[in-house]
């Protein structure tokens, strides 16, 4: 069964983001940090957690209870004690607090959604010739995804029912602002300040 020609199109359009993230050139590097955040949770566990990566290797860990990054590997130890990191532990708890709010504004199609919706969110950047090349935000909700290039300033809306959190950003230009700075401008910095760390422990892409 082939697919309506603009569900085709979007699908296509992630498979090329996708691509270009996994293509790295020689001297390129990407930053990552995945974001889970619910509503609610259960008693004695995080609301809120996060994992790191560089080129697809983890090096931290941080959640909600502890409000602290836990260095993962020799990656994580070789940066543990930098500026970047003290900045990168403060700026993902109120990443999470601001996501949070956001969270129960976002409009759901009411029959994909059971329960209170969880929010996963992928942050990403590239470096390249000293240089950011790409940055962007994934977002999704309950399986629902849409997509935000920071270069571009373009969407991507996979899922019509998760349409809300392009709305919640264009309707709030300090907020697209504050986040198209954290991908473009502060990951970058970070993916900076800690390759001049990782430079003999990270082997070319």
């Amino acid at each position: 069964m082939s697919l309506p020609s603009h569900t085709a199109r979007l699908l296509w359009k992630i498979l090329l983001l996708i691509e270009a993230w996994q293509t790295l050139g020689h001297d390129a590097h990407s930053l990552c940090l995945d974001l889970t955040v619910k509503p609610q949770a259960r008693p004695g566990q995080p609301w809120y957690e996060v994992q790191g990566s560089v080129d697809r290797k983890p090096f931290l860990q941080y959640d909600s209870d502890s409000k602290k990054v836990r260095a993962l590997g020799l990656l994580g130890e070789k940066v543990n004690a930098t500026n970047a990191w003290t900045d990168l532990t403060r700026t993902l708890g109120e990443v999470g607090q601001e996501l949070r709010m956001v969270l129960p504004v976002i409009r759901l199609e009411k029959n994909r959604t059971r329960g209170l919706p969880t929010l996963q969110v992928k942050l990403c950047c590239q470096r390249e010739a000293e240089r950011c090349t790409g940055a962007s935000w994934q977002f999704s909700i309950n399986g629902q995804t849409a997509v935000f290039d920071t270069m571009s300033m373009n969407w991507t809306v996979i899922d019509p029912g998760v349409r809300g959190i392009q709305e919640e950003w264009e309707n709030s230009q300090d907020l697209a602002e504050h986040f198209r700075k954290l991908s473009a401008g502060d990951c970058s910095h970070w993916l900076r300040e800690f390759l001049e760390h990782w430079e003999k422990v990270l082997e070319p892409t």
